[in-house]
């Protein structure tokens, strides 16, 4: 099994742990759009309590590859609410499921279908 191939299987088991309504191949999908930065333990993770942190998403993700338009207070919002569904006890929020999430949230997961 590839590095690569044991990433997806570790995400889709924690996505699974923590009761996440997201599907294998979104999972897969993530994890190869995010490239190397899902191997390092620094950049795999959102730190949610960093606004540093929650504008790399908002300003990457959110504004850069989903093309969401919206202010930066709702998206900024939107960032919160999944960190939030992800669990205050979970200290280590994986960047795979946040984009995910956001993903569907915003309905915008046909980005990853390319």
């Amino acid at each position: 099994m590839s590095r690569r191939d044991e990433k997806i299987v570790e995400m889709i088991a924690e996505a699974k742990r923590l009761n996440l309504d997201i599907s294998d191949d979104l999972i897969t999908k993530v994890v190869i759009g995010l490239g190397p930065s899902v191997y390092n333990k620094d950049s795999e993770s959102v730190a949610c309590s960093q606004a540093k942190e929650l504008e790399t998403v908002r300003e990457n993700f959110l504004k850069k590859k989903l093309g969401l338009t919206l202010d930066d207070a709702e998206l900024t919002a939107a960032i919160k609410e999944v960190c939030e569904q992800l669990g205050s006890s979970n200290k280590s929020k994986k960047r795979v499921h946040i984009y995910a999430l956001l993903a569907m949230k915003f309905d915008k997961t046909a980005v990853y279908d390319a």
